[in-house]
């Protein structure tokens, strides 16, 4: 299979990634404009509380970049190697999947048991992501 297959559940997550950035963008302008909060807030982000409505998207955007950074790092290491298989193409896909429920959730409704559910599913299922990298490298060689 072609490793390179592997670029567009990256992608994917990328503009999942990039999507939450320009909501955040414009609750704050929002936030500023309705006087919910001064501009100068974001200077330092002290001396005064971020509004719930961005900040919510800005604690799912830092999130963004933890877990996520493993998937990341996992689907560059199967291309270097040249390791992908359909189950590991699957799993890269079903991971977006997770993390796009998890967003919707999260940034919309945010009710905490579908949140957890989806967060928690696509933990295992980056787990099973790795566990299928390492097995394939170890048969490879």
């Amino acid at each position: 299979m072609d490793a390179r297959l592997l670029v567009f559940p990256m992608s994917a997550m990328a503009a999942l990634t990039f999507s939450v950035l320009v909501r955040l963008f414009r609750a704050r302008v929002r936030a500023i404009t309705s006087g919910e909060v001064d501009s100068a807030y974001f200077r330092t982000y002290q001396n005064g509380v971020e509004p719930a409505s961005s900040a919510k998207l800005a604690r799912h955007f830092t999130n963004l970049f933890e877990a996520p950074v493993l998937f990341y790092v996992a689907c560059l290491a199967a291309m270097v190697v040249n390791q992908v298989s359909v189950v590991l193409l699957a799993l890269a896909w079903l991971y977006v999947f997770a993390r796009a429920v998890h967003t919707f959730v999260h940034t919309g409704s945010n009710r905490l048991r579908q949140r957890v559910n989806a967060y928690f599913f696509s933990w295992l299922v980056l787990l099973a992501l790795w566990i299928v990298l390492v097995v394939h490298i170890a048969m490879a060689g």
